[in-house]
Formats: structure tokens, C-alpha cells, sequence
């Protein structure tokens, strides 16, 4: 067997896949941890390996941040995580780390049609680049190019690239985050751990009116996020609205931007755990329009596949698939 594994800041999901059988045939166990209630990841390993009584011949891990030399620290946990030093704790014998939206990227070329939501059938081109996008409690960016015999996943940490501003408000709006972080990233803003910047500044900033019960409510909650959204969804208060109308757009704008960067002429792919739960807004024009504001490049950028990712297990998946693969290269070298 294979220990896979879904590695972020809210959520760690650990399974099981056979060797054999690999991803297709599914998970053999699957458990779902909160991040914040163990002190590591080894902590949740040896609870799961305890609970199942494997033995895993490898395991490998899509971890919420950068990894260098077979290490990785997680960008919004406080967790270091050491690909040697789980292979040698839990003797198992080959352990690997790839970024979350690298293990996203991975599992791509083999999503069924039925596990997305296209919002722009778009045209898309044959071995063309694509570009995966997650926004959850953080915001990733990961890249997939053709290699003449399959597509291959690369990590980047494009959500911390600089935010731009496409008009006044947010403008007001980097001026306004300026004042608590050294630097502004798009993450700062179109995340779920940060969402709430654009409440607040919609809030004290440009004064807009939070209802009593409203501010009870976010008063009592240990995440205004999920508060925040679900208000929008539900049109109950304009400010919810409006911060998640703000959220979108700049969305739209990072995706613009990777767009013309990268030329993902083969689709852009959304993954993470937010879009599904705000997937009406997405489908509203807004969204699309921003993606596609490109001046000369309006056209081109129009014509890119725009699919949002449905299914949550894309990512548990593609790091098992990730392992399975390097596995095989690895005995295929020693052969």
C-alpha cells in the first residue's frame, strides 16, 4: 500500500491506495483531521497507522506551502515537515513531498468531465499549457506543460505574488492593507484566511453598515469566513455582498494575470476548497470578464477553458498518483 496524503492548513487528509490497483480503484481508508488540533503531521500519521494497521511500502504528501530539499513548512501552520525523518519514524521506506497544488495539478489530466463545472467551454488546444489556481485557506497557483509523453505538474507560489488593483476601490483597498502588512499578495485577499480584510476594510474604511445581528453573529465566531460567505450567498447583508463581490473580481484578476503569464491555452483549472461553495457567484459574468480584462489580449484570454474542480478528492488523489509514479521510476532505475 501507499500512504497519501492532503496536507493544509484547516484540513489533513490521510488514505490508503493499493500499489496494484492504484487511484482508479479508489481509497482502501480515508480519514479527515483538523490540522490545528495536532501539534505535527507525524502526530496524525502514527494516529492513522495505529487505526489501520498498514504497513505502507511509501508514502507521499501534498503539503500548503513550498518544499526545498525534501522539507516543507507549512505557510498558515506551524508545522516543518521532513520527508526523511517520516521514512525513518515510520519505517517506511520511500517517503515524498510536493507542494498541495502541485498534487492538484497531478491529478488534472485525469478528471472526469462529470467531477467539473465548465463556466467557459472556451477552445482549448491539444498538449496546450494549463494552469491550476486553489483558493481554500490559503491561495495556490500550480502549472502543468507538456513533455511529448504526458504532462508534468510544477509548484509555484504565485498567490504571493503583489496584488494589483484594477480601479479606485482597490486601490483604497491596497492602501488600506499596506498599513498592517509589510506586503500585499493576492493572498492577503482572495483566501480564506483572509477574506476578512475585505470586510473589515468595507467596514472601517469606506463605513459601510453592519447589522447589529450580523456583528453579534461575527462577534461569537472563531472564523468570520464562513459567517461572511454564506451571508453573501443568501443576500442578507450588502456588506457580505460586497466583500465577496471584491473577493471574485480580484480573484478573476490573479487568474488574468497567471493567464497571460503562462498562456494556459490547454485550461484553466480552479481548485480548492472555496470555489465549490461559492460556485453560483462564480457563474455570474463578473468573474469571467475579469479573468478576460486583458486589453489586447481580451481575445486570447477569452478563449481559455475556465472549469471549476467539484470534487474535493482531486487532491488526495494526485498525491497518490504522484507516489505511485515516482515509486515505479524508482524501481524501474533499480532494474
Amino acid at each position: 500500500m501507499i500512504l497519501a496524503g492532503d496536507i493544509g492548513a484547516t484540513k489533513t487528509v490521510l488514505a490508503l491506495y493499493s500499489t496494484q490497483d492504484g487511484v482508479a480503484a479508489g481509497a482502501l481508508h480515508e480519514n479527515r483531521f483538523e490540522s490545528a488540533a495536532y501539534s505535527s503531521l507525524e502526530a496524525i500519521i502514527s494516529e492513522f497507522l495505529h487505526a489501520t494497521r498498514a504497513k505502507p511500502v511509501a508514502a507521499s504528501f501534498g503539503v500548503a506551502g513550498p518544499v526545498r530539499d525534501r522539507r516543507a513548512q507549512i505557510t498558515n501552520l506551524p508545522w516543518s515537515i521532513d520527508a526523511d525523518s517520516i521514512s525513518t519514524t515510520f519505517d517506511i521506506p520511500e517517503t515524498y513531498l510536493l507542494n498541495d497544488l502541485e498534487s492538484i495539478a497531478t491529478a488534472v489530466p485525469h478528471i472526469e468531465t462529470n467531477r467539473l463545472c465548465t463556466i467557459n467551454p472556451g477552445k482549448a488546444v491539444a498538449d496546450g499549457n494549463i494552469l491550476v489556481i486553489g483558493p481554500g485557506t490559503g491561495l495556490g497557483v500550480a502549472f502543468l506543460v507538456w513533455t511529448g509523453s504526458g504532462y508534468r505538474a510544477l509548484a509555484s507560489e504565485g498567490g504571493h505574488t503583489s496584488f494589483s488593483p484594477r480601479n479606485l476601490q482597490e486601490m483604497e483597498l491596497l492602501r488600506y492593507l499596506s498599513q498592517r502588512y509589510d506586503h500585499v499578495s493576492f493572498e492577503r485577499i482572495s483566501s480564506g484566511s483572509y477574506l476578512p480584510n475585505i470586510y473589515e476594510f468595507l467596514k472601517d474604511y469606506e463605513r459601510r453598515d453592519e447589522p447589529d445581528w450580523l456583528r453579534e453573529k461575527l462577534a461569537q465566531a472563531s472564523d468570520p469566513t464562513p459567517i461572511i460567505v454564506e451571508t453573501a450567498l443568501a443576500r442578507e447583508a450588502d456588506i457580505c455582498e460586497e466583500t465577496l463581490d471584491i473577493f471574485v473580481q480580484v480573484l478573476g484578476t490573479l487568474i488574468g494575470n497567471m493567464a497571460v503569464t503562462f498562456l494556459p491555452t490547454g485550461g484553466i483549472y480552479l481548485g480548492g476548497g472555496i470555489p465549490p461553495r461559492i460556485l453560483d457567484r462564480l457563474k455570474q459574468p463578473d468573474f469571467l470578464n475579469t479573468i478576460t480584462d486583458k486589453g489586447r489580449f481580451t481575445e486570447l484570454c477569452s478563449s481559455l477553458p475556465v472549469h471549476i474542480i467539484l470534487d474535493s478528492a482531486v487532491a488526495i488523489e494526485g498525491a497518490a498518483r504522484f507516489g505511485l509514479e515516482s515509486l515505479g521510476k524508482e524501481h524501474s532505475g533499480r532494474n
